[in-house]
């Protein structure tokens, strides 16, 4: 091959005279030389690690090994996997025990064979029983409703605590930067006593326990704790408004909350016993954010130091497999969110996941900024602890240099992020110049991700993967991810998630290359139950048969390159992934109807031209001449109070009159077609 670049492209992507020149020798040999433009970049992109170039230096150089990486994405992988990183590979050791070489080949397998793939995942992962399981999956309710690990008996909470006692759980740093480690033995210790001390206090066995704080070190106790004595933890995002917390909260029919009388948030102290007051919480556990409660107390709540009993030992609660042990909230496209619960095998697909795509191996270091009101939160702990891997925690906003310097002194192996933080990186420059070198593998999920973005992303580490990763609460993982033997191409999808499949239907539910994600039950990980809603209606209602085949609905768009790589193209549906969280379009417009002069309101999501993160965009239907900056500014004072201030209004738009069916139903593709031809 023998791509060009010239000295004058490097100097005007950022170099002076000398440094461009310098760079130049050093990039002729790879350029000219590699037996493919994939060969190339991997030289190129080491070259490129071993200084800090500005980033328009990297994309120069790889847009010319890649001339069509836009239109083809699929044919410019910016990482390969090295002959040892193949080799040592956790999903290449069970590729090998079933003399299985090719990962498609081996995916089917794990379908195919789905009870001795989770067999062999559940020995892998040494999950504790206290009585063994007659069967894997028992099918005599239909795919719709499997029983996992039939006839066990067991309390996941204790398949988190197989490392060494000594070994490292929890990372974090103190108010003056010092590195804090919590042992695999002190967090069982820290979990055991809130267990004990949940009893005393009178909870009992099946009790709804709400968690709504920041995911910090006793957050992850009490998490434990609450599944140890047999409860269900109902997990609640603290950047909610009072009245969000409160839908949840009486969906669940919480006995009690967990939360701090403050947070520190990008610097500001924030209330948060207040506002789970405002929601009517039952009775309140309340932490200080300090060292001590800098505030009183409702009659009947119950202080932190009051609370926690000194009984570190705790014979933890014998569960059906198949019971709650989480209640998670994902919203539809109704009004409420639906509430999606969690059973004590749900954990095994969050580790199993981890185990296989993102490789954790004993030892590693996961970062990801989440809470447990998100389904990453508690898929954190589960795929950290389970295998055998430390959990690191930063407190506070992960969007500038000090985050980046606690992944750096965290000496983070996975650092996980959703594409806005990444995009707001890239554009402050704020994670530049650090020592990421731990870093083996970066993860993204949440909403779609800008390649682009993500090349950036890689170039911070001295390019290392980006795992995109996308399921839901309601599979309890991914449907759909990547690995570290397969080349890593910015954006995409490199395989369906190990014991799960899907196709991709049309319109008229015919197998397409581009189309809406069918699941193929049963896979363990996938919803057997919600709490408040229908779940066949919600999932199985009207989906075609595939070969004969029960389909379940998912709900987003897929593109399929020749090659098998997959790309993301977003819902199909009303519900829109913002900041990372899904939110359906009908909460948003609740949120914001009743402004003055404004009868009626759509919102609907768009991805960028450059397929990132969607944006929110909301059509406004007046009679009036309004100024536009005013009522954006109102709609996105409401949606801060009543729903979550990481929602932001990208553009808002006037109209006559919402398009709309013969049923009256507002048609938001029309919408979302009509924004993107302006």
């Amino acid at each position: 091959m023998n791509s060009t670049i010239t000295i004058d492209q490097l100097s005007k992507a950022g170099l002076n005279t000398d440094n461009a020149k310098e760079l130049f020798e050093k990039v002729q040999s790879p350029l000219k030389n590699s037996p493919s433009p994939a060969e190339a970049w991997r030289a190129v992109s080491q070259i490129l690690a071993e200084a800090s170039y500005p980033f328009g230096v990297h994309l120069l150089l790889y847009s010319a090994l890649f001339p069509k990486w836009r239109e083809h994405p699929e044919s410019a992988p910016a990482w390969l996997p090295t002959s040892e990183i193949r080799q040592s590979a956790n999903i290449t050791a069970l590729m090998g025990a079933v003399k299985i070489k090719d990962i498609k080949a081996f995916h089917q397998w794990t379908v195919n064979h789905y009870e001795d793939f989770w067999q062999r995942v559940i020995t892998q992962l040494n999950i504790v029983f206290k009585k063994k399981p007659d069967r894997i999956c028992h099918l005599e309710r239909g795919v719709e409703s499997p029983q996992w690990l039939s006839g066990a008996k067991l309390n996941i909470a204790d398949s988190c605590f197989g490392a060494p006692s000594e070994a490292t759980a929890l990372i974090y740093e103190d108010q003056k930067k010092n590195k804090c480690h919590l042992t695999y033995g002190e967090l069982n210790g820290l979990s055991n006593r809130i267990a004990n001390s949940l009893i005393k206090h009178g909870f009992v066995t099946g009790d709804a326990i709400g968690i709504a704080m920041p995911m910090n070190i006793y957050a992850i106790a009490i998490y434990l704790g609450i599944i140890k004595m047999g409860g269900i933890v109902v997990s609640i995002a603290d950047s909610f408004s009072s009245h969000e917390m409160a839908i949840r909260l009486n969906i669940a029919k919480t006995k009690a909350v967990f939360t701090q009388d403050q947070i520190l948030w990008d610097g500001k102290t924030l209330p948060l016993y207040e506002k789970v007051c405002k929601a009517n919480a039952a009775k309140i556990l309340v932490l200080p954010h300090a060292d001590k409660i800098s505030l009183q107390l409702r009659p009947g709540d119950i202080a932190w130091n009051d609370f926690l009993t000194e009984d570190t030992r705790f014979s933890s609660f014998s569960c059906e497999p198949m019971s709650a042990c989480n209640i998670l909230f994902s919203s539809g496209t109704t009004g409420e969110p639906k509430a999606i619960p969690w059973n004590h095998t749900t954990a095994i697909k969050a580790a199993s996941d981890a185990y296989f795509h993102q490789n954790i191996q004993p030892g590693d270091v996961l970062c990801w900024p989440t809470n447990l009101g998100w389904m990453m939160g508690p898929w954190l702990i589960f795929a950290a602890l389970m295998n055998h891997a430390a959990i690191a925690l930063y407190q506070g906003a992960p969007k500038n240099r000090d985050f980046g310097l606690f992944v750096e002194r965290a000496r983070v192996t996975m650092l996980g992020v959703v594409p806005t933080l990444v995009a707001a990186w890239r554009q402050s420059g704020c994670m530049e110049k650090l020592d990421w070198r731990a870093i083996k593998v970066f993860s993204s999920t949440g909403e779609c991700s800008n390649p682009e973005d993500m090349l950036y992303l890689m170039s911070l580490a001295g390019y290392k993967p980006v795992i995109e990763y996308c399921g839901g609460t309601e599979i309890g993982g991914a449907y759909i991810t990547s690995t570290v033997i397969e080349n890593n191409c910015p954006s995409l999808f490199s395989t369906p998630a190990m014991g799960l499949d899907f196709v991709l239907i049309d319109e008229e539910g015919h197998f397409a290359n581009t189309g809406e994600v069918a699941i193929i039950p049963p896979s363990l990980g996938l919803s057997t139950c919600l709490l408040n809603a229908d779940h066949h209606q919600v999932y199985y209602a009207d989906m075609p048969l595939w070969q004969g085949k029960i389909l379940r609905r998912h709900g987003d768009q897929l593109r399929r390159y020749p090659n098998g790589y997959y790309s993301i193209l977003g819902r199909v549906d009303d519900t829109m992934n913002l900041g990372g969280i899904k939110i359906s379009a009908a909460e948003i417009e609740r949120t914001i109807t009743g402004i003055e002069q404004i009868t009626e309101v759509a919102a609907i999501a768009v991805s960028p031209p450059d397929n990132g993160p969607s944006q929110l965009i909301i059509y406004a239907v007046t009679p009036a001449k309004l100024d536009k900056d005013i009522i954006k500014m109102e709609m996105q004072k409401r949606i801060n109070a009543y729903l979550n201030p990481l929602f932001k209004i990208h553009d808002v738009l006037f109209i006559n009159e919402l398009p709309r069916t013969a049923s009256n139903k507002t048609m938001r593709r029309v919408l979302r077609k009509n924004y993107l031809a302006k």
